[in-house]
């Protein structure tokens, strides 16, 4: 999603599945006609015209009308039933997800709602469209023409897996919790663009939003806070930010059922869920239990999966990918290998630059570091050529910069004025550097990363190390997790190795998963290999994510990138009142994040690699979205009984 969002902190990760995003093209006569059904503009006096919806997109068209069944994409008639379980690396010593102290277990954010609905794990839901979000625990929004503020109407029948009603007092308290009590970077932008709540009853909430700002998420952002039991915090004096394995009530369909530190967490589907049978949830929820085994590392997990310890695997590994699965259980077809086709772009993941860090603030220095990176050489030698190299922050779609800026974007761009660099304007779009594939280290390459140091000062010791003119050794530090995968660690480790060859020293440092995330908080790291998240829309996310406001501190942008051009495409951005203009700025804003280089850019999968047992069923198609396994897929009993006996499966 593009608004701001409370991070559900340090989880866990069980699959790879990518940013939740979405389709493009106007919607036709038919998209109108279904938007006429879906909203009914009352008008209060001939001055404000009032829109009441069932749903929110920021220019009203809605694919799925006031009396929809069920999202198109899923199977209505799913069975429900069985356990699905995957299997993760690293440790947890929470159920709290939005905590900055601890490592909260995976999937622990899931069991809560808000007022417009999302998929599993914050993944989109539906997940066929972009930015159309649709009433959850709201059965009705209401908001005024020019979206000063927003009332949410909410289902009196949802309630909390404890049986107290959720009501408006709870979206209340949850809100002003996260802004007393959440992260900075999110509680200083949500205040400034949301001065005032108000409960008009039990049902009944308005948000107010701060005049002379953009429009932009401020409707999605507030419907998408999780509902939280006040009554369970003030009982048990609960404050938000503390690592716990007690948890407040959640209304979602699954609940925690049991917790065995660093090992195993259940979530079963709650009987009593009070909204099994609204048409946003038709198709949905249909695994009776999530089961997550923890692992202590990539390998362990993977021998795991294929032994039936756990039963579902998203693979990120290309060589156990091309190799591991040669495997008995995989030749007999109880277990299923599956590329399945992924419509979102792939998340921006690469070797991030902390532009905090003096030597790092030097472009010509991060130039060269990046040339030390070979990825033909490394995906022929290391990853079975089944990669493709990422060059964009919105990779493969409509608002990827190619070639010279033209058209739209090149008036977007020449209205900013000198704010954007001439180059910009008469370059084609960065792409990354190329290599030979037969060498890991590129000495074409190599002598234009020497003349780049060279130039900005970092000449060549006797002892072949590079220092500047007051003696200080250009010295580096690349944070790692060490629950990373083998092939991602060697192909990091070759890096590193090139890097040196270079006359910088790097410390390669691979951490625990818990250090990890503490050290990342803290921004301890000259290197660090992290991700941004992919955009398809525009949203007051984007300055949480790429923003100066929160540069220093904000978790959502490791390379604390702060820039005066990227700031005034996303302020013009925000401010796009057609989808034409807010693609021309999207195609802006990526080409501009590709010229000021935070990141080298690593590779990318085009598709879903999944493994499972054979015993679960999924719709014929796919949506572009989400791959749903914990969404929309279901369990197939009589192929379940099948494996058992075939003793495939314990």
């Amino acid at each position: 999603m593009h608004n701001i969002r409370p991070r559900a902190h340090a989880t866990a990760r069980v699959t790879t599945t990518r940013n939740s995003l979405s389709m493009w093209g106007g919607l036709g006569l038919f998209g109108l006609l279904l938007t006429l059904l879906a909203t009914t503009v009352v008008r209060a006096d001939e001055h404000e015209p009032i829109t009441t919806t069932h749903g929110y997109s920021f220019y009203g068209d809605l694919t799925y009308d006031e009396d929809f069944t069920h999202f198109d994409y899923v199977n209505p008639d799913a069975p429900k039933g069985g356990e699905i379980s995957l299997g993760t690396v690293g440790t947890f010593d929470s159920m709290h997800p939005y905590t900055r102290k601890g490592r909260a277990a995976a999937l622990s954010s899931s069991i809560y709602e808000s007022l417009l609905g999302e998929g599993v794990n914050g993944t989109s839901a539906p997940a066929d469209v972009y930015g159309e979000y649709y009433g959850l625990l709201a059965e009705r929004i209401e908001y005024d023409d020019g979206k000063n503020w927003v009332i949410f109407h909410m289902r009196p029948e949802a309630r909390f897996s404890d049986g107290t009603p959720v009501t408006a007092h709870d979206i209340a308290f949850s809100h002003n919790l996260l802004l007393d009590e959440g992260l900075k970077s999110y509680a200083d932008a949500v205040r400034q663009r949301i001065p005032k709540v108000e409960v008009l009853d039990d049902h009944t909430i308005k948000f107010y939003f701060t005049e002379g700002i953009s429009r932009r998420s401020l409707i999605d952002q507030v419907g998408f806070v999780p509902a939280w039991s006040k009554k369970w915090y003030e009982e048990t004096g609960a404050g938000l930010d503390e690592s716990r394995l007690e948890i407040s009530p959640g209304s979602g369909p699954y609940v925690v059922d049991s917790v065995d530190v660093n090992r195993r967490v259940v979530y079963k589907r709650n009987p009593d869920y009070w909204g099994n049978d609204l048409p946003f949830n038709v198709g949905r929820n249909n695994f009776d239990s999530i089961r997550i085994e923890y692992f202590g590392d990539a390998e362990a997990a993977f021998q795991a999966f294929l032994a039936g310890e756990f039963t579902f695997r998203t693979e990120n590994d290309s060589k156990k990918w091309a190799t591991g699965y040669d495997n008995p259980k995989v030749r007999s077809g109880a277990i299923v290998k599956a590329d399945l086709p992924d419509g979102s772009p792939p998340v921006p993941t690469g070797i991030v630059f902390n532009l905090m860090r003096p030597q790092l603030q030097d472009r010509r220095v991060r130039e060269a570091i990046a040339l030390a990176y070979n990825f033909e050489w490394t995906n022929a030698s290391l990853q079975y050529g089944l990669f493709k190299q990422r060059s964009s922050f919105t990779q493969d779609t409509p608002l990827m910069a190619t070639g010279l800026p033209e058209g739209d974007e090149l008036a977007f761009l020449q209205s900013l004025g000198d704010l954007v660099p001439e180059d910009m304007l008469t370059q084609a779009a960065r792409m990354p550097h190329t290599s030979d594939e037969a060498r890991l280290f590129d000495r074409r390459n190599a002598r234009k990363a020497m003349a780049l140091l060279d130039d900005a000062g970092w000449l060549v010791g006797d002892d072949g190390i590079r220092r500047n003119a007051n003696g200080e050794v250009l010295s580096l530090n690349y944070l790692f997790n060490s629950s990373s995968p083998d092939t991602l660690s060697g192909a990091m480790e070759n890096f590193v190795s090139n890097v040196r060859k270079l006359g910088i020293e790097i410390e390669f440092e691979k951490v625990d998963s818990s250090q990890y995330t503490s050290r990342e908080r803290d921004r301890d790291y000259d290197l660090v290999y992290d991700a941004y998240a992919a955009f398809l829309g525009t949203g007051t996310g984007l300055m949480q994510r790429f923003g100066s406001e929160a540069a220093e501190f904000s978790l959502f942008n490791p390379a604390g990138l702060a820039s005066p051009l990227v700031d005034a495409i996303i302020e013009a951005s925000l401010s796009a009142e057609t989808r034409a203009e807010e693609e021309a700025s999207l195609m802006a804003l990526d080409r501009a994040l590709r010229h000021e280089f935070i990141m080298i850019p690593v590779w990318y999968n085009p598709s879903h690699w999944v493994a499972y047992y054979d015993m679960f069923e999924h719709p014929e198609t796919i949506p572009p979205y989400a791959l749903g396994q914990l969404d929309f897929w279901w369990y197939n009993e009589e192929k379940a009984a099948a494996l058992k006996a075939s003793g495939a499966l314990r």
